[in-house]
This record gives structure tokens, sequence and C-alpha cells, in this order.
């Protein structure tokens, strides 16, 4: 077992490495079922094979030994030492195989279970929600605010909370659900939502803004016109870039749902499906959202983003947000 348990952990290994590297793509939610699982397994052996053995063996030591004394006292010796417990302490050890798998069942199950179906922490690889949120915020993702889903299968099992406009989501990227994305709700299921002359407008009615000081954006070296804007009950703020032009050149990914968007040289107006969102980012001119590759699908959603907990490079930034 113990050169089984140490194949497990090269391959582990290898599996981390090589996706660290780049060489693969992971997918944590699988990975941590499957531990969770291997542990288990070694947990059960341990409870209802391993310990009762290892149990009987300190069971047969304690009475050997006492028989042997026992023998020695009929002889007229006197045993002037008794290292019966720390016999017995060794045989009862775990040996390490089973000290780094049954004993991080209950660790692993826990994390597996809280990821699953409570909290997920992400990180923001990117500026297309500045100004709300910046590269590098570690976030928490309420997991069973919309429902709860079945990890891995990510079928929705409980009915929760429906989405809502101005609502931060993380979801499974429709080009490539292995990859997870981050934007803001601006449509819901039948909503016609235009974004023309980078003006954003839901069923025919303009949405509110509010201008702003100019914003200064790190990550292109270059100011932004910012403004308020208000979707659902939150205001939140936006950021434009004027040299920037109005039109969106959708992607050749976007081939579901295509012909419920209309382009032209002023932007795009699209009518959600049933069933979908329609997502953009609060950095309207550097954002790939709805606008180039289309609609978010429910099943997709993986939960609601509420709050920074850290930025190693900024810890004002803790804290919740809109």
């Amino acid at each position: 077992m113990s050169a089984l348990t140490g194949l497990l952990y090269a391959a582990l290994i290898f599996y981390g490495v090589g996706w660290y590297l780049g060489q693969w793509s992971g997918n944590f939610s699988l990975l941590l079922f499957v531990l969770t699982m291997v542990t288990f397994g070694y947990w059960l052996a341990e409870r209802l094979h391993f310990m009762p053995r290892r149990v009987a063996a300190a069971a047969a030591l304690e009475s050997s030994t006492g028989q042997r004394r026992a023998q020695l006292a009929n002889q007229g010796i006197a045993a002037d030492h008794d290292a019966t417990g720390a016999a017995r302490e060794r045989v009862l050890a775990q040996p390490w195989w089973l000290d780094w798998t049954a004993g991080l069942f209950p660790v692993i199950l826990a994390v597996f279970l809280l990821r699953s179906f409570l909290f997920e922490p992400f990180k923001i690889p990117s500026g297309s929600m500045i100004p709300t949120l910046q590269i590098g915020d570690l976030i928490l993702v309420n997991k069973f605010h919309y429902g709860v889903r079945l990890p891995i299968l990510h079928k929705k099992i409980l009915d929760n909370h429906e989405p809502e406009r101005g609502d931060v989501i993380v979801f499974r990227y429709p080009v490539d659900t292995s990859v997870d994305y981050i934007k803001r709700v601006v449509g819901l299921p039948g909503d016609e939502v235009a974004y023309l002359n980078k003006k954003l407008s839901i069923n025919g009615k303009p949405v509110p803004t509010t201008p702003l000081p100019d914003y200064y954006d790190a990550e292109t070296v270059d100011y932004a016109e910012q403004a308020s804007e208000r979707l659902g009950d939150a205001e939140h703020r936006i950021l434009t870039n004027k040299s920037r032009p109005g039109f969106v050149i959708p992607m050749p990914q976007f081939q579901q749902f295509r012909d419920a968007c209309r382009y032209n040289a002023d932007g795009v107006v699209c009518t959600v499906p049933a069933g979908h969102y329609f997502m953009m980012g609060d950095n309207r001119d550097n954002s790939q959202d709805s606008r180039y590759w289309g609609f978010v699908p429910d099943e997709n959603i993986v939960g609601k983003a509420f709050f920074v907990w850290m930025n190693f490079g900024n810890l004002s930034r803790i804290g919740s947000f809109h």
C-alpha cells in the first residue's frame, strides 16, 4: 500500500506541475472530487481493516507480555522495566501512507463541501471589471445564492434567487467552459439590450448614468471617462475610453443565437433568449463580453461575487462591492 500511495502522490504532483506550466488545462473541482473519493476509500479501509488489525496486534502484544511477566514471576524473576506501553504505541501508530490519506479525508471533505455548495474563492486576472474589481483582487463567490448545483455536473437541484440586473456573477465561459469569467448582469431573459454609441439601453429605456471625474487606468496607462450607472437597485461605476471606436466586431465563436443580435457602425442590439443572460464588464472598452461572444446560459452560472477578501498589493481593497 505504501508503494501505491507513493505512485498516487507522484501522479498528483505530475498533474499539478503540468497544470501550473500550462501543459494542460486543469479542473480543480474534478481534482478535489477525486481526492475526496480516494481519501475516503483510505479512510474506510483504515476504520474497517487497518485500525482493527493494529488494535488486535496491540492486544496480542499486551497479552504475550503479560504472560511472559507471569512466567518470570513464577520463576522468581522480577521484570525491572516495562516497555509494553511504548511498544503498544508503535503498533497502534498509523503508517505514513495512511496518515497522508485517511488522515486528510475530513479536511479535504470539508473543503470540497464548502467550495461546492457555499463559497468559492476566485482571483481577478484581468481589468475588464475595473473600477469595481482590480487585477489581483481575491474575491468570494456565493455558490448557493442562485440555487444549489451538483459539483462537476453543474446541474441545479434546488432553486433560490434569480439573477438580477446589476449582479456581478462568475460563470463558465460559453466558448470554453473550463475557464471562469466574471461580468455584470445587464440583460435578463427577454430583454432587448442596446449598446449604441457607448450608451446602454434596456427595453428602449436608457440606463441612468451620472458623470464622475476621469479615472486613471494603470493597466492602459491612460485616463478613462468614468460614470456612475444604475442597474437594478444599486449603483456602480463604469469606464469608457473616447479614443476607442463604438462599433463591435463579434467573435467567430459566437454561433448560438447569433441571429438574436444586430450589429452596425454604432454598436449592437440583442434580444436575450430564454434561459440566458447578457453580461458586460464595467470597463466597457476593455472587456470581452456578451457583445462579442454571445449569451450566458443559466447552467453556466457559478455564483454571485460579493466580497474582496484580499489584495496583497492593496489591503484597502478588502470589503464588499456592488
